[in-house]
C-alpha cells in the first residue's frame, strides 16, 4: 500500500519537476548535493517517519504526558524516535558541514520535515522547536554561545524552546513583564523573574537539557520597565546550570490541549524562588544580541515557525486526504441513482459524486498548501545562496510578502480539509478509531499557533503591502503576470488553453486585488482601512493559491504525457481550484472596497 502520510510521487514533482532543486546543487553551499543525496534524505524521512513516529501518534494523544509535582512522564515511544531521528543527523540536515550537518537546501529539508510532521505532530514538534531555537541562535548569538548551546542542540542531546507570550499578554508581546535584572555577582548574567504561558516543550525528560530563549525586559536607572517593544531583550535560560545545578525554573502546571496532545504544553515561573549558587533567587540567563534588540532577534525564529505552522497545516491535510481516499475506495455503500435494483452490489463510496467533490477539494487545498510552503522555502534558499543580489533581494521580498499567507491559508484550509475526511468517513470519522478525528483536533491549533488569522491579516495589510513604498506588493505582482504570460504562451492543445483561460481569470483576480488595496489605503482613517484585514488575508490568500496551482499545471502539462493519470489529477485539481474557489474572492473584494464599517462599528453593549 501507498503511504498515507504524503504522495511520494506529488513531493517528488514539487521538488525536481517544479522547483527544480537539483539546480540548486549548482551553488557552492549545496555542490556536494544531487537527486540522488536528495531522494536519499526523502527515502530516510519516508521510513522513519512510517516505523517511529506514526505507530505512536494515537497513543500519546491517548496518553499524553503527565506531570505528578516532581517530573513529567512521556511514554517512552516518543524518546526512542526523537534519539532515532537525532542519531540520523536530521536535527543538523540544513546546517553548515562544521557544525555536523548535510547542508540541504532548505526547499529539501523542509519536505523532510513534512513526512514526521504528517506521521506525529506531538512527537516531531520537540525536535522541530530546537532546531528553530538553535537557527535563531546562530544569527544573533556570539560565537561561544553558539559552541556551548547549539552545538548540543543539533546532536540531540538539548533540546529548545522560545518563551514569548504571558499569561497577561497573549499576543501582545508589548505588555510583557517578565523582569531580567543584571546580576551584581557576575556581569555575564542577570536574574529573571516572571511568568511564560503556552511554552511548548518547556519540561520534559526526553533530553540532558532544556534551552529556553526568553524575551524579558531589562529595567531602566529607575527600576521600571521601558512601556512598549523597545525594552524587550533575548535571554537564554537553561534548565540545568553548567555545574549541574536545577535553574530557578518551576513547571506550574500542563495545558491540555484539544490536540498535539503528547506534546508538554507548559506555564513556567521564572524566579520562583529557587536559591542558586550566591544564594540568590531568580533564573540565571545570558543576554543574546543587545539589549532592547529581543524581539528582532527572536522574529528569525518566529518567521521560520511560521512556515513551519503553515506546513503542519498543509501535511496535517495531506494525510487526512490520503486516509480518507482510501477510505472511500474500500467503503461500500448505496447505488446509483438510477439504479433501481436493490440486489444489485453496492458500490463504493468514491463512485458517489458528492464524494468525489470532497475528495477534489481536499486534493485541491493540500497539494495547493503543501507546494505554497515549499515555494517559500525554496525562496529562502534564494535569498540566501542566490547567484546574484539582484535574485536575494527578489526572493526575499517574496518571501516577506507571503509569509503571513504561507502560515495562514494552510492553517484555515488544510483544517478544512481535514473536516471534509471527517465528512466523508461519515459516522466513523467522528470517532477515535480512525485517525482522521485527530488529525482535526492537532491541525485546528494551527490557526493560532504563531499568530493568529487577525494578526496575519494586520500584517499582511497593514506593513507588508505598504512597506519600502509598495515594493512587496509590486514584486508579487510582476510574479504573477510573469505566469500569466507563460501560461498564455503554453500551445494549442485542450490543456494549454484551459491554461489561457486561467490565467485570464488569475490576471483579473490580482488586478481587483491592487485596486482594492489602493482602495483601503485611500480611507480617511487607518481603523477603517484594517478594520477587515482578515478578509483581505483570505482574499489574497486565495489568489496567491490559484496562482502556485496555476504554476504546478504548466509543469505538469509541459513535462508529463497526456495520458498520465497523475497529471490528469493535477489538471483536475486545478481547474477545481479556478472554477469553485478564485471565484469567493470577488464577493469578498467587493467588500473591502465598499469600506464596510459594520464590524468596526459594532459596540460592546449590543452583543
Amino acid at each position: 500500500m501507498a503511504s498515507r502520510l504524503l504522495n511520494r510521487r506529488d513531493v517528488e514533482f514539487m521538488l525536481y519537476d517544479w522547483l527544480d532543486v537539483e539546480g540548486l546543487a549548482r551553488r557552492p553551499r549545496f555542490a556536494d548535493h544531487n537527486r540522488e543525496t536528495f531522494t536519499a534524505a526523502l527515502d530516510t524521512a519516508e521510513r522513519m517517519a512510517s516505523e517511529l513516529f506514526a505507530p505512536h501518534n494515537k497513543l500519546s494523544d491517548q496518553h499524553e504526558p503527565r506531570f505528578d509535582g516532581e517530573r513529567v512522564s512521556v511514554i517512552p515511544e516518543v524518546k526512542r524516535a526523537l534519539d532515532a531521528f537525532s542519531a540520523a543527523g536530521l536535527m543538523a540536515a540544513g546546517h553548515d558541514y562544521a557544525l555536523g550537518g548535510m547542508q540541504l537546501p532548505l526547499t529539501v529539508e523542509k519536505a523532510v520535515t513534512a513526512y514526521f510532521t504528517a506521521a506525529n505532530m506531538a512527537t516531531s514538534s520537540y525536535a522541530f522547536l530546537t532546531i528553530g531555537n538553535a537557527n535563531t541562535l546562530l544569527k544573533c548569538a556570539s560565537s561561544a554561545q553558539v559552541e556551548h548551546y547549539v552545538r548540543p542542540m543539533l546532536e540531540g542531546r538539548w533540546f529548545g524552546t522560545m518563551c514569548l507570550s504571558e499569561p497577561q499578554a497573549g499576543s501582545s508581546l508589548s505588555d510583557i513583564t517578565t523582569r531580567a535584572e543584571p546580576d551584581p555577582e557576575s556581569a555575564a548574567q542577570y536574574r529573571l523573574t516572571g511568568n511564560k504561558m503556552w511554552i511548548s516543550g518547556g519540561e520534559h525528560e526526553l533530553a540532558e537539557n532544556i534551552i529556553h530563549l526568553v524575551l524579558a525586559k531589562i529595567p531602566g536607572p529607575d527600576g521600571k520597565l521601558v512601556p512598549g517593544v523597545k525594552g524587550i531583550s533575548l535571554f537564554i535560560v537553561p534548565k540545568f546550570l553548567d555545574g549541574g545545578e536545577r535553574n530557578d525554573i518551576a513547571l506550574a502546571g500542563l495545558n491540555h490541549k484539544m490536540g498535539n496532545r503528547g506534546t508538554t504544553n507548559c506555564l513556567l515561573n521564572f524566579g520562583e524562588g529557587r536559591q542558586q549558587p550566591g544564594g540568590r533567587s531568580g533564573a540565571i540567563g545570558y543576554l543574546v544580541g543587545r539589549e532592547g534588540q529581543g524581539l528582532f532577534n527572536m522574529f528569525h525564529m518566529m518567521n521560520e515557525a511560521r512556515i513551519g505552522v503553515g506546513l503542519a497545516a498543509a501535511v496535517l491535510g495531506y494525510t487526512g486526504y490520503l486516509h480518507a481516499l482510501d477510505y472511500a475506495r474500500e467503503r461500500p455503500q448505496g447505488r446509483h441513482p438510477a439504479a433501481k435494483d436493490p440486489s444489485s452490489p453496492q458500490l463504493p463510496i468514491i463512485a458517489h459524486t458528492d464524494v468525489r467533490r470532497m475528495l477534489l477539494a481536499q486534493k485541491a487545498y493540500v497539494e495547493g498548501a503543501l507546494g505554497l510552503c515549499l515555494y517559500s522555502a525554496r525562496l529562502v534558499d534564494d535569498e540566501h545562496t542566490g547567484e546574484t543580489p539582484e535574485l536575494r533581494q527578489r526572493a526575499g521580498r517574496l518571501l516577506e510578502f507571503l509569509t503571513p499567507i504561507t502560515k495562514s491559508w494552510p492553517s484555515q484550509w488544510g483544517l478544512e480539509a481535514n473536516n471534509l475526511a471527517i465528512q466523508v468517513h461519515g459516522g466513523y470519522g467522528y470517532t477515535r478509531e480512525y485517525n482522521v478525528e485527530q488529525f482535526y483536533r492537532d491541525n485546528r491549533l494551527n490557526q493560532i499557533h504563531e499568530g493568529t488569522h487577525g494578526i496575519h491579516g494586520l500584517d499582511l495589510l497593514g506593513r507588508k503591502a505598504s512597506i519600502h513604498d509598495g515594493a512587496l506588493l509590486k514584486t508579487m505582482a510582476e510574479e504573477i503576470r510573469a505566469t500569466v504570460h507563460s501560461a498564455r504562451s503554453a500551445g494549442r492543445s485542450a490543456d494549454a488553453r484551459q491554461l489561457a483561460a486561467h490565467a485570464d481569470a488569475l490576471d483579473a483576480a490580482w488586478r481587483r486585488v491592487e485596486e482594492v488595496t489602493q482602495a483601503l489605503y485611500a480611507a480617511p482613517d487607518l481603523n477603517q482601512t484594517l478594520a477587515n484585514a482578515t478578509v483581505y488575508l483570505e482574499a489574497v490568500g486565495h489568489v496567491v493559491l490559484a496562482w502556485i496551482w496555476l504554476q504546478q499545471a504548466m509543469v505538469a502539462v509541459a513535462s508529463l504525457p497526456e495520458e498520465d493519470s497523475f497529471r490528469r489529477g493535477k489538471l483536475q485539481a486545478c481547474r477545481y481550484f479556478y472554477q469553485w474557489e478564485l471565484p469567493r474572492v470577488q464577493p469578498q473584494l467587493d467588500l473591502l472596497a465598499a469600506l464596510d464599517t459594520t464590524t468596526l462599528d459594532m459596540q460592546d453593549a449590543w452583543f
